[in-house]
């Protein structure tokens, strides 16, 4: 069979994948099961013991490949991001991402040798799994539009985006300790300060810089920008792992600086940036579903149900909390943030290490670690809603316009449009748009209603539940919330 033909039956499996997990997504996401869950499932199904028949398991591609896909997810995580919700969780965020990390993994090696498996494999499989996933948290808590209290949801998505360096450690220094026959020292607990400050450093650079160039680059076509964001997220990644430092830590922080500034073409490249995030969850999922054989699964499922349900209600529970309790969180967000432990795509790549470095009795820690992610997504991904409400840490979700209305331009801008809904409480909620004292320079351009667009008139008056785009020069944002509200664009 030539390499075209090859390449192209490549392609038409993987696409009639992702079709139809797209098609299926909305169904899934109904009945509370986390998407990513249905993505491993078909990719399982398109796999050499499933339906499909396709041959996959070379380890070193899938490791190259999900690692591409995390750094578009953890950018997109960034830019997605205010700076005033890092800075409001960063210390507890930071201690779950290094004490936690590595109490969970300390938890889930002791049980999984009192299980009956060596020491290797215990400390092994505990390393792997001791870290949540950014992706699946995204996935999650943003897909599934989750309408979490800002401090909790704040706390577990900046945790899940800084504590893969802290899992990568723990991982290749049990691999180095198995092969040397050497056990490890304070060296490896300095790494680990050492990655999250380069790796923190490096993104505040490559983040300032970015801004820098986006500032001055007149480029004629919009196509370009996200090219530009595109090529500073991997450069990023890629100097902060050549100078020692964590690199989807400096791609987070990135793209934090970048999405917080002023930059051209704004709306467009966070869009650009969002489908992308997507496009690498399904495209990562799908690709470890096809690294599975289930065969093998049968082996492992008591060891992994086991160790599965030990994480979920035992080690990632009292990892959380004496890290969370110094910061005075309530316990039922505490609970509540040690059951969103979820695992997904980074447990899996790291369960790719030993293989690689042909640890004795890696496939069958991969195949382990497999189980235990998809637990993770049956157990607390699809119970994330129900566990929501009854913790009392739901917030009411904020009506979507039906229309959008925004400004694209290669320069910034003297000015905003910026998106309001119209709520009882706010000053011009019943008003007609010729009685509202506007600052000077600032204009109600268009209103959404329903599934109308209104455009705006001196008669045109505001009703509960509208969607009034305001446009007002820099400086008058205070001036516009008092009278209009918070702003529907502000990052959460």
């Amino acid at each position: 069979m030539s390499e075209p033909y090859t390449s192209a039956v490549v392609l038409v499996a993987l696409g009639a994948l992702a079709v139809v997990s797209v098609m299926l997504s909305r169904v899934v996401d109904r009945i509370g099961v986390p998407v990513l869950l249905l993505f491993l499932g078909l990719g399982m199904l398109g796999g050499s013991e499933g339906i499909g028949r396709f041959p996959f398991e070379n380890y070193a591609v899938a490791v190259r490949l999900g690692t591409i896909a995390l750094v578009l997810i953890l950018f997109d995580g960034g830019f997605n991001t205010a700076t005033a919700a890092v800075r409001q969780v960063l210390w507890p965020a930071m201690i779950l991402a290094t004490f936690g990390v590595a109490a969970t993994a300390a938890l889930v090696a002791l049980f999984s040798h009192f299980l009956g498996l060596g020491w290797t494999e215990a400390m092994l499989l505990g390393a792997v799994v001791s870290s949540t996933d950014a992706a699946a948290v995204f996935a999650v808590l943003r897909g599934g539009r989750l309408n979490l209290k800002p401090r909790v949801g704040r706390t577990v998505e900046v945790e899940s985006c800084i504590n893969d360096p802290m899992a990568v450690i723990l991982t290749t220094v049990v691999i180095e300790a198995v092969m040397t026959r050497h056990a490890p020292g304070l060296r490896a607990v300095l790494d680990v300060a050492v990655q999250l400050a380069v790796g923190a450093g490096m993104g505040l650079a490559c983040g300032w810089t970015g801004r820098a160039l986006l500032a001055r680059a007149s480029l004629r076509t919009a196509g370009l920008y996200p090219v530009l964001t595109l090529a500073l997220a991997f450069f990023s990644f890629g100097a902060a792992t050549l100078a020692q430092g964590s690199g989807f830590l400096s791609v987070f922080v990135t793209g934090v600086v970048l999405g917080n500034s002023p930059l051209p073409n704004k709306s467009a490249l966070s869009r650009v940036h969002e489908g992308l995030a997507w496009m690498s969850q399904v495209g990562m999922f799908l690709m470890m579903g096809l690294l599975v054989f289930p065969s093998r699964l049968a082996d492992v499922a008591l060891t992994g149900l086991a160790v599965g349900l030990f994480l979920t209600f035992v080690a990632r529970p009292l990892a959380v909390l004496p890290c969370l309790l110094p910061f005075r969180y309530p316990l039922n967000e505490i609970g509540y943030i040690g059951w969103v432990g979820l695992r997904g795509s980074v447990p899996i790549i790291l369960a790719t290490l030993p293989v690689l470095a042909h640890v004795p009795g890696a496939e069958r820690i991969f195949d382990t670690v497999f189980f235990i992610v998809v637990l993770s997504s049956i157990i607390p991904g699809a119970t994330l809603r129900y566990v929501t409400r009854w913790a009392g840490l739901s917030v009411r979700e904020r009506p979507i316009p039906e229309a959008a209305l925004e400004i694209n331009s290669p320069h910034p801008l003297d000015g905003e449009l910026v998106p309001f809904l119209i709520e009882p409480p706010v000053a011009v909620c019943g008003a007609v748009l010729r009685e509202i004292e506007l600052p000077p320079g600032a204009a109600v351009v268009l209103v959404a209603r329903g599934k109308s667009v209104i455009a705006a008139r001196g008669d045109t008056r505001l009703e509960s539940g509208d969607h009034a785009y305001v446009f007002f020069p820099p400086g008058q944002r205070p001036l516009i919330e008092l009278l209009f509200g918070r702003s529907e664009s502000e990052n959460e």
